[in-house]
């Protein structure tokens, strides 16, 4: 069975209620398609000595590599409100270490419309391992 953008989203929202966010309140959370097929969701996890928490894509991101995946072939983020929630910046290099530029990112607020982009529209110009002679 192919795991559709409703079944991403669905991973996102699931764990976004898991997220552990007592100061800011904005909760957020990720699901990656990885390249063996599976999902891996995770969570912002926040931390009174700031910046030592965790961002949702960063968390996901984890659990794919701990789970033994190692591409990202999608991902989306959900957050609150009606804007869509993007990467942060640390998160989208994040996110191209394990990505093409071509990947499709899906920024989402729950209340309002997807954003459809690619890394490489979110983060133009990136660095990527291939520099490194990876």
């Amino acid at each position: 069975m192919a795991v559709t953008d409703s079944d991403l989203f669905a991973a996102a929202e699931a764990i976004r209620t898991r997220a552990y966010a007592p100061y800011s309140k904005f909760t957020v959370g990720a699901a990656i398609l990885a390249d063996d097929g599976r999902i891996y969701s995770g969570c912002n996890i926040e931390n009174a000595a700031y910046p030592q928490g965790n961002c949702a894509e960063a968390s996901a991101i984890a659990a794919m590599i701990a789970g033994g995946a190692r591409r990202i072939r999608r991902i989306y983020v959900t957050g609150p409100g009606r804007e869509p929630v993007t990467p942060c910046g640390g998160c989208r290099q994040r996110i191209r270490e394990f990505a093409d530029p071509d990947t499709v990112v899906i920024s989402h607020g729950v209340d309002g419309e997807p954003l459809h982009s690619t890394l490489a529209g979110l983060l133009p110009h990136s660095f990527g391992p291939e520099f490194l002679g990876k």
